[in-house]
């Protein structure tokens, strides 16, 4: 969260799109077609539209992902001189106001990490991911967590338990005995 440099407005929409993934566990997709109709700025809730296997859902973001994205709303406005449709667009040329790229997108998530000396292959998914061991770990509710990640079979949920057993495995190994 530290790589993406706020000053250049592509950094704080960057910036914003890394703390929306990681606060909400939205997929890339979910993210890059997000449109600003669907995001709360006073409460946080985010509406996805037709997620994987068209499903709707409610999701909420804490305090520096909406932080980030009310400054980004703002700034984006100021630089494209207009309100624009998309929560994350291209902020250059005739792509002005187009949504973000996914491509773009899997590549700025790698050259951050590389850039935070992350050796692991960190991608979009790595960020949703992180959110639902998160998520698991601080309710031990497996099916809030199905839920925020729109998982029609809880089943694509139990991976997270798995890494949360793996901490538990290593938490517990460095106990003193």
């Amino acid at each position: 969260m530290e790589q993406p440099n706020p000053r250049w407005p592509t950094g704080e929409r960057n910036l914003a799109l890394l703390r929306l993934m990681l606060g909400a566990g939205l997929r890339l997709s979910e993210t890059t077609g997000l449109k600003w109709k669907r995001v709360d700025l006073r409460t946080g809730r985010i509406e996805v539209r037709e997620g994987k296997g068209g499903k709707d859902r409610m999701l909420w973001c804490g305090d520096g992902a909406l932080d980030a994205l009310r400054s980004w709303r703002q700034r984006q406005t100021e630089e494209a001189g207009r309100e624009l449709e998309h929560a994350f667009t291209a902020m250059s040329g005739g792509a002005l106001g187009n949504p973000l790229d996914n491509r773009y997108a899997q590549e700025m998530v790698k050259r951050y990490a590389e850039k935070a000396g992350i050796e692991k292959r960190v991608t979009p998914h790595t960020l949703r991911h992180t959110f639902a061991t998160d998520l698991l770990n601080e309710t031990g509710n497996v099916r809030m967590v199905q839920k925020a990640l729109g998982h029609a079979r809880l089943s694509s949920t139990m991976i997270y338990t798995h890494v949360a057993d793996a901490d538990l495995e290593e938490a517990l190994k460095g106990l003193r005995s």
